[in-house]
């Protein structure tokens, strides 16, 4: 048995992704946030840096990131995101055995999760209602941490100060109180058995060499026939002590001994309490975080094999991906549309064309921004002059482009012309800047006076 116990341990990891969950929301490089996906302001923020929505061509990679690390952990070790980080795992960890069971003593043992409490005494009555109103103030919390990650801290308290005028945010948020508080106390592990689909798939990606909670027959002797009926709870030819402490203590009520089940979730109590009974009797648990190769031929689990290597190898590569591709945040933003009218004639044959300019400037601080013309015979007639961008700060443009010279002599047609507008900070003209194209009407030559 190892120095501490699989409970244990995963008590020590839900510690730290709890931790690391409350926090993030709170950590910011250069006044972005190290991860916000913002439907408010329609930003990603991803290790400090924003993105605009049109730069949200990073989230394909943060989702084949998500899919891809499902897919690599399940064919690796099997449901232990269920057992050891799933948010659902956690809450009833904090509401069964702390509130409950340490805390109010509702529950008499940890040892029997089959057995509820009996719910006629008025103590447990009141013990109940405690518990209920602990976990709503928790589930308070965990709803409101959840909706940091779409809407940071500053701005969610800000909103909730004048709830009347925020109400979708507000209804979000009473709304997965509720259901917290309805899964965790009255739907409990019936969540992960019949709804979550994570357990309806499992199977698919699992082989011989997944690492899971495995039953030793070999050892233990066989408590179940192939066809899934009891042969005996305690084998006559094998080790088992038939005390059934692993049924008992299992949080999502099954028979390990009955082989792979998609209900297990691979949080190992049931190893636990085996090592307990068979340690007294100077054996080892009949019950290991094994795979079913190892645990019948007797040998190493093969942890890198074609389809876990696969899995690595399809991650590195979305994983570069996605770093080189941050790299390429442009801090401002420029999309021009060309106007209705294609064209005007001025006196002295000066051919105008007028574009919406829409300008942003993603970057944390105010810039002035101005453009040049790849074209030198096309000038910017407005604006004259250089505008300022606060950070963050949008603003359309009426850009018009004149011409005095003669570019086409084509009496047939007007012709369009490619030209190469160049966008930048005056300030800092070397990084951010931006290349659009887009044409300059010019019009028949019938059409200018002589």
């Amino acid at each position: 048995m190892s120095k501490l116990s699989y409970t244990k341990q995963r008590y020590i990891t839900y510690a730290i992704i709890t931790a690391f969950v409350m926090v993030v929301p709170f950590i910011r490089i250069d006044d972005a946030h190290l991860f916000l996906l913002s439907f408010d302001k329609m930003q990603l923020h991803l290790l400090g840096v924003a993105f605009d929505m049109q730069e949200l061509y990073l989230l394909p990679f943060l989702f084949m990131l998500l899919f891809l690390g499902i897919f690599f952990i399940t064919t690796f070790g099997g449901r232990i995101w269920c057992g050891w980080g799933c948010p659902q795992t956690i809450f009833r960890v904090i509401y069964r055995d702390w509130i409950e069971t340490k805390l109010l003593g509702l529950r008499k043992s940890l040892k029997n999760k089959q057995r509820e409490p009996d719910m006629s005494k008025s103590e447990n009555k009141v013990k109940k209602a405690l518990a209920i109103i602990i976990w709503s103030a928790l589930s308070l919390l965990a709803s409101a941490n959840f909706l940091w990650y779409f809407v940071p801290p500053e701005d969610f308290f800000a909103y909730m100060a004048n709830p009347s005028e925020h109400t979708m945010l507000l209804g979000f948020f009473v709304s997965i109180t509720l259901f917290l508080i309805y899964d965790v106390i009255y739907l409990k592990e019936d969540f992960c058995v019949y709804i979550c689909p994570y357990s309806r798939v499992q199977s698919v990606m699992y082989d011989d060499d997944t690492v899971m909670t495995v039953y030793d027959e070999g050892r233990g002797g066989n408590i179940y026939k192939e066809s899934g009926d009891l042969i005996s709870s305690k084998p006559e030819n094998g080790e088992c002590a038939g005390c059934e402490a692993c049924v008992k203590i299992c949080p999502t009520h099954i028979d390990i001994r009955k082989g792979l089940q998609l209900e297990c979730i691979n949080c190992l109590e049931c190893s636990d309490a085996c090592n307990k009974v068979m340690g007294a009797l100077g054996k080892k648990s009949l019950v290991n975080w094994s795979s079913d190769y190892e645990t019948k031929t007797k040998k190493r689990t093969r942890y890198f094999r074609f389809r876990t290597t696969a899995y690595l190898v399809a991650l590195a590569l979305v994983f570069i991906g996605l770093v080189l591709m941050s790299g390429t945040k442009e801090h401002m933003l420029l999309n021009i549309n060309k106007t209705t009218q294609l064209y005007s004639i001025k006196e002295g044959n000066k051919i105008e064309n007028a574009y919406t300019f829409l300008f942003q400037n993603t970057d944390t601080k105010e810039h002035k921004y101005y453009f040049e013309i790849s074209n030198p015979d096309i000038k910017i007639k407005r604006p004259s002059k250089p505008f300022k961008l606060l950070a963050g700060q949008k603003m359309k443009k009426i850009v018009v482009l004149e011409t005095d010279k003669v570019l086409i002599q084509n009496s047939r047609k007007d012709t369009p012309i490619k030209i190469d507008i160049k966008a930048y900070a005056v300030d800092n003209k070397e990084q951010i800047v931006v290349h659009r194209d887009t044409v300059f009407i010019y019009p028949r030559y019938d059409l200018l006076k002589d």
